[in-house]
């Protein structure tokens, strides 16, 4: 059974069963700042979960695009994925356990539907603990089911309990059902959970029976509802008798299309297909966020950080392949091709995705080049070292002048059996970032305290806001402070008069016009004193260390900074002057904001 085939199934039984068929949602959540993705396809339906009515009544079923990256390091064995479908089932206070187990169970094993044998199912339920009561409700209706004593497991919360999404929120005690593989057992307490292989988890049936709160309780909820999921790349594997899901529909053509491009073959050796799995995995996901309805694009923050992590890690894996310059447009193509038919805005965006994709691979390769050269730079030094450590800070120089990520740093570091001292790297990465306060309002000390796109975009705007200044009102204007919220920015200069309506006028059209430009910013790490013969503002000087970051925006603006900054101007929004005050004798403020266009 293909996984379109299985979706269809899913959704007719349900269906059967007085269940009204739902759409699923967005990858990027609404209105829940929470998480950065929609992880599961009880997210987008939680208000009804708490109480609120649902258009389309108390039973409802769908299929749901899905984001996980807590377990991306497992990437690439038999199932774990960062993208993938889940389908689900609801009861709104409707059904409970009796229903919702004797339902999965005819599913599950119902010639019918999927025909799985009862001898190789196991169950599991949870154990209880000082928040929640032992399920004894849920092991006693398997048992009438027919499944034995001894494949029904009582586990602890951290593998029957399901929920919050996010922080707070609806969550309860599960039940989730096994397939024995045949595998032999990896020792005496193996069991279902266990990741030896044997147990394959093919779907989970979620009692939301509490509402956690911020303080860490749970409350009893006043109705009580049933969550449930299934994942499409995992069932459909166990169905076909496959050992992975890289060995199905869902993955085969694009493990095909990698091949074409790289000089090993899929089966040659486990780390080389150990990288064609990820590559596989990495751009399907990065397909399916760029083709999003509300698709986000790579960037240094939010979801358009985990974007630039997958498609950054899927080239460092193709170079492991072999494969050099620009391939991962074809694999994306392959995805659009594969799924279109189920979500058709893939094939609307085809253009986009392609696009974006091609251009932070050209962005990246780029940096690989400078990163990796140093990183071989300092390699023989630390060969003489018997403690196969590499520092926290030559780990951050690398990422702060070069822009390389520290996971391709631990990963490079483990290829010549080395570690790499994160703390050292957090902790020169947290001193990088220290901040300054002044009254309640948070300031910038080489860099951001709020580190929001548009924070980071009203940064750049004041390096534009200086320069236009400058431009209007003369040179002798110097910064004297700046402070940045996250919906406004202030900047103060020295300047002997009140602006005119005139100057303020001119200092906005020249910003605007540097946006519209769409300007790079860019950003190079040299010497105090040549960044100056360079013509670089350097108004602070004893607060600078020797080597600065100059930060140069297109051919308007260069200027010392912490950073940091978007990466070109285009799309910070239209900037506008809201006040112009004294700020103290001979010195100006203003307060500016970035508006959507």
């Amino acid at each position: 059974m293909t996984g379109n085939e299985l979706r269809a199934k899913y959704i007719e039984f349900f269906k059967s069963k007085n269940h009204q068929e739902i759409k699923g949602k967005s990858l990027i959540p609404e209105n829940d700042p929470t998480v950065l993705f929609t992880t599961a396809g009880m997210h987008p339906l939680v208000p009804y979960i708490l109480g609120e009515t649902h258009p389309a009544g108390k039973r409802l079923v769908n299929f749901q695009k899905c984001i996980r990256t807590g377990d991306i390091d497992a990437v690439g064995d038999p199932h774990h994925l960062t993208f993938f479908e889940m389908l689900g089932n609801w009861s709104l206070g409707d059904y409970f356990k009796d229903e919702a187990i004797r339902m999965s169970f005819e599913f599950l094993t119902s010639s019918e539907w999927l025909g799985i044998s009862i001898d190789k199912l196991s169950v599991t339920v949870f154990d209880g603990d000082e928040n929640a009561e032992r399920d004894e409700t849920s092991a006693g209706i398997w048992r009438e089911l027919g499944i034995p004593e001894e494949r029904i497991y009582f586990l602890p919360k951290e593998d029957n309990w399901w929920g919050p999404a996010g922080l707070t929120g609806p969550c309860g005690p599960d039940s989730e059902m096994f397939i024995d593989t045949g595998r032999e057992a990896c020792g005496p307490d193996c069991k279902p959970g266990c990741h030896c292989g044997k147990y394959f988890e093919v779907w989970n049936d979620v009692f939301m029976q509490y509402n956690k709160q911020a303080d860490g309780s749970y409350k009893e909820m006043e109705r009580r509802c049933v969550d449930t999921g299934m994942g499409i790349e995992r069932t459909s594997a166990i169905l076909q008798g496959k050992q992975s899901v890289y060995e199905t529909e869902s993955f085969v053509p694009l493990i095909k299309e990698v091949e074409k491009v790289a000089t090993v073959a899929y089966g040659d050796s486990e780390e080389g297909d150990m990288s064609v799995r990820i590559i596989t995995d990495h751009v399907k996901t990065s397909t399916m966020i760029l083709g999003d309805e509300q698709g986000v694009t790579p960037s240094n923050l939010g979801q358009g950080y985990i974007l630039r992590r997958l498609i950054r890690r899927a080239l460092r894996h193709g170079r492991k392949l072999g494969i050099e310059g620009i391939f991962l447009g074809r694999i994306a193509a392959k995805v659009i091709e594969m799924y279109s038919g189920v979500y058709p805005l893939l094939e609307q965006k085809r253009d986009f995705i392609l696009k974006e994709l091609e251009a932070e691979e050209e962005k990246f390769l780029k940096t690989l080049q400078k990163g990796e050269h140093e990183f071989e730079k300092i390699l023989p030094n630390l060969m003489k070292s018997s403690k196969r450590i590499i520092p926290g800070r030559l780990a951050f120089k690398l990422y702060d002048t070069y822009g390389f990520p520290i996971e391709i740093t631990e990963e490079l570091a483990a290829e010549h059996d080395f570690t790499v001292d994160r703390e050292g790297f957090d902790t020169a990465f947290k001193k990088h970032q220290e901040m300054s306060k002044q009254g309640a309002e948070k300031t910038f000390k080489g860099g951001l305290a709020d580190q929001s796109e548009l924070t980071t975009a009203l940064h750049t705007a004041t390096h534009l806001l200086h320069k236009a200044l400058r431009t209007v009102l003369g040179e002798h204007v110097m910064q004297k402070g700046s402070n940045i919220t996250t919906d406004r920015l202030r900047f103060d200069f020295n300047h002997p008069d009140k602006l005119s309506d005139e100057e303020i006028s001119r200092v906005e059209a020249i910003v605007n016009e540097q946006i519209e430009r769409n300007l790079p910013v860019t950003m190079e790490i040299m010497n105090l004193e040549k960044a100056k013969a360079e013509g670089a503002i350097a108004f602070f000087a004893d607060k600078y260390e020797e080597q600065v970051k100059v930060y140069s925006i297109g051919d308007f603006s260069k200027e010392v900074c912490g950073g940091p900054h978007v990466e070109n101007t285009g799309g910070m929004g239209r900037f506008r002057i809201v006040k112009e005050q004294s700020s103290s004798a001979g010195v100006r403020r203003i307060r500016a904001v970035l508006e959507k266009n």
